[in-house]
């Protein structure tokens, strides 16, 4: 089993450019919350990230954004939730991070928490979507979500969140993505060693030993 002399690492993305951005609000509330509890946080700035593949992969903001990816070992997305769904800023990070960067797979594996804000009624709309592009992107979503309806109502003028229900709720998430982080990290290697992997690394492996046993063959003649 693999042992770590670290703090959990926890990214949280946001997706909103907004001043007062509720959903960046709600990230900022979790990572007090998760600090509290042992991780250790970073966010990522959504602001001059470019449109998908508007830019080749070399840009700084999409580096960042993958090295940020391959550094956390789990993850937090909150979204508001714009005509029934993610925003496109929130949507555009996502598609920033492949599911592959050479032999490195900078999400698979990695815990996720999902969170939405809303300016209306409470939703799950959002957090929905969230869902599915961490299972798409090969993540351990955790059971427990935060969506937080008429979000301008929920935080104090300093920018923290008010005591309610729903605070209790981002308590919940981030208490049990700490504990879903820890138990895991030790068994991500395990967990994700796949048999298609596995066959067609094999694959990969044959036909380099057979290339260097003719380079050799020729060699030698």
């Amino acid at each position: 089993m693999t042992t770590f002399d670290h703090k959990p690492r926890i990214l949280f993305l946001y997706g909103s450019l907004r001043d007062r951005s509720y959903s960046r609000l709600l990230a900022e509330e979790a990572a007090r919350i998760i600090e509290g509890y042992g991780a250790e946080v970073r966010f990522f700035d959504p602001r001059e990230l470019p449109i998908h593949r508007s830019v080749p992969d070399t840009h700084p903001k999409v580096q960042e954004l993958h090295e940020l990816s391959q550094w956390s070992e789990g993850q937090v997305w909150s979204s508001p939730e714009l005509h029934g769904n993610v925003s496109g800023i929130m949507k555009n990070q996502i598609d920033w991070i492949p599911l592959n960067i050479g032999s490195i797979r900078p999400t698979q594996g990695k815990t996720l928490a999902v969170m939405q804000v809303s300016g209306g009624s409470q939703s799950f709309n959002a957090v929905n979507t969230l869902r599915l592009l961490g299972r798409w992107m090969r993540m351990f979503t955790i059971p427990n979500q935060s969506s937080v309806p008429k979000a301008y109502e929920e935080f104090h003028e300093d920018a923290t969140m008010k005591d309610s229900p729903y605070r209790d709720r981002v308590v919940d998430v981030m208490e049990e993505l700490y504990k879903f982080t820890m138990l895991l990290r030790p068994q991500v290697d395990y967990l994700t060693d796949r048999h298609s992997e596995r066959k067609e690394k094999a694959a990969k492996d044959a036909i380099i030993a057979a290339n260097q046993m003719q380079v050799e063959s020729t060699s030698s003649t």
